[in-house]
């Protein structure tokens, strides 16, 4: 019986964390650039003796779906979307990090951020002088009219890379970074849509009847624990004659 109870207890924590990655797909569904999680999982075989037969459903790390979102106009010079594939190079403590999210913000050194993450130009992050006006154009060059002057100067370009969703995972601040860890290399085919900002690719839809599926699922594996376990009381009072 205990074959049955393994079976059951692997699915169960299987499903549970499948769960929990719909949960937050479904939880970032208005989050602008989130990429959805693919929940990954491969068998491992039990260690010791007596256990060549008993198997279990090992965690792998999320695998990243990169299919696009939705282009949403804003109208504000600082947003920007990306046109197809790629994603923007940001800096972090730990080296960079990549998003699909462009709602840029000037902090209060004038350095161009995401989420608090400094936005990446060719040959470091890029930080503005005083202005007036800024632009972004389609191939990430940046440029402004500073402060009391007319006349419009580049000031630097976007890193925008393209990496494969095989090479992509994401990190505990859910930031997405390559899986070996080496910076990837600029891009110039990535095209930007300056004025737009584009929606999660999740599909509330769809991760709303996975999640009531995995209910259910896990609800028949915690049943036939149960039934694992009665299964074995019986056989037990068997073997004593009660």
């Amino acid at each position: 019986m205990d074959r049955l109870g393994y079976t059951a207890m692997s699915a169960a924590s299987r499903t549970e964390q499948s769960l929990q990655v719909h949960a937050n797909n479904l939880a970032n569904v208005s989050t602008h650039g989130f990429r959805a999680d693919l929940e990954q999982a491969q068998a491992a075989s039990v260690q010791g003796y007596g256990y060549d037969s008993r198997h279990m459903a090992q965690i792998k790390d999320n695998g990243v779906d990169t299919s696009t979102g939705t282009l949403v106009a804003t109208g504000r010079e600082l947003d920007i979307a990306i046109q197809g594939k790629g994603l923007i190079a940001l800096e972090s403590g730990a080296g960079e990090v990549y998003t699909r999210n462009g709602n840029i913000q000037v902090d209060e050194s004038l350095r161009l951020t995401i989420n608090g993450y400094a936005v990446m130009g060719e040959g470091g992050p890029i930080v503005l002088p005083e202005f007036d006006s800024v632009h972004i154009g389609t191939d990430g060059v940046v440029s402004v009219i500073p402060r009391g002057e007319n006349l419009m100067a580049e000031v630097g370009r976007i890193k925008r890379v393209d990496v494969p969703a095989a090479d992509l995972m994401k990190n505990a601040s859910g930031m997405l970074v390559t899986k070996n860890g080496v910076p990837a290399d600029q891009n110039d085919e990535v095209v930007l849509a300056s004025g737009y900002l584009e929606s999660s690719n999740v599909s509330a839809i769809e991760e709303l009847v996975a999640s009531m599926s995995l209910n259910r699922l896990f609800e028949t594996q915690v049943k036939m624990m149960k039934a694992a376990e009665d299964l074995s009381d019986a056989g037990n009072r068997m073997i004593r004659g009660s």
